[in-house]
């Protein structure tokens, strides 16, 4: 039960979703269960990105969720802007003290809900992350993957284990939608503004219900992405590694030889462009691409 004399703490859970109405349903419900001791009131916020499959019956049956909010996006954003659109939204229109961000697939497993809670209620100004230990994919994207992971640290120096299964207090929550580069990627707009981080262990669930959108072009994307964030640094260590290996070279200069410095500025110029979609216009006018907000009825423990 609540003190009366205290401030009951509020957690709202964002959750981005592209056509996943039957996994969204299931992880509502699944959600609700893992956070029935929460001494919390807890909202959600679905930012629904312009899907092309209409919604069906969400078939709920809460207790302790208070209330669901979807945002009705006009146009597709992608996941990792529609998740900086629902920070956006959340701190300029509701009132909360830590905000949960998952996936609507059923790969952010809310049997680990209940770590981030306890790690939360003893560290209320840190952000928590979901450090993956354990995936769920195939081999080829595992491997593909690891490459990813790699490459980043390679040109970033930064080792970033977690996607979008996460914690913030609201404190951070405010420094992250101040900076332009959340309109590109999230867990490393995190790990760029935000020091005081802790991590609870995640093992990547198995998706409820429709395949992954993830194939080897948009992953690819998606971790340069994450890199681009780090542009400042990508260029002096593309600058180092370009010396080195052209004094490594230099008695042996031939088309063959000179092919990786070809990929290596093929790789910066990509780096830049991508980084140039850092728009902090962008991220202040996302609200505007808001069409409709859908209040679902709250559970009937209110």
């Amino acid at each position: 039960m609540y003190d009366r004399d205290e401030k009951v703490k509020k957690f709202k859970f964002l959750i981005p979703l592209f056509n996943d109405w039957k996994s969204v349903s299931k992880l509502l419900n699944e959600i609700d269960l893992q956070i029935n001791n929460w001494d919390v009131e807890v909202s959600v916020i679905i930012i629904n990105d312009a899907s092309t499959e209409e919604s069906a019956d969400l078939n709920l049956s809460l207790k302790k969720i208070k209330s669901i909010t979807i945002l009705n996006m006009k146009e597709n954003r992608v996941h990792q802007r529609c998740i900086a659109a629902g920070l956006k939204y959340i701190c300029k229109n509701e009132d909360f003290d830590w905000i949960i961000v998952m996936d609507a697939d059923g790969e952010d497993r809310p049997e680990e809900l209940n770590d981030f809670y306890k790690k939360s209620q003893k560290n209320p100004n840190t952000t928590i992350t979901g450090n993956r230990v354990k995936r769920s994919e195939g081999l080829i994207f595992k491997v593909l993957y690891e490459l990813h992971k790699l490459l980043t640290l390679i040109f970033t120096g930064k080792s970033i284990k977690f996607g979008n299964f996460t914690c913030l207090p609201k404190n951070h929550v405010k420094q992250l939608i101040e900076k332009p580069y959340l309109w590109n990627s999230y867990s490393s707009s995190i790990v760029r503004a935000i020091n005081n981080r802790m991590s609870i262990p995640s093992i990547r669930g198995i998706r409820y219900a429709l395949p992954s959108k993830m194939n080897f072009f948009a992953l690819v994307f998606h971790s340069f992405a994450i890199i681009s964030v780090f542009r400042k640094i990508v260029v002096i260590r593309s600058i180092v590694f370009f010396l080195v290996y052209l004094f490594l070279i230099s008695n042996n200069i031939s088309a063959l030889t000179l092919f990786p410095i070809l990929l290596l500025f093929l790789f910066v110029f990509i780096i830049l462009k991508i980084s140039m979609r850092s728009n902090m216009d962008g991220l202040d006018k996302s609200l505007d691409n808001i069409g409709s907000i859908d209040v679902l009825p709250s559970s009937d423990n209110r």
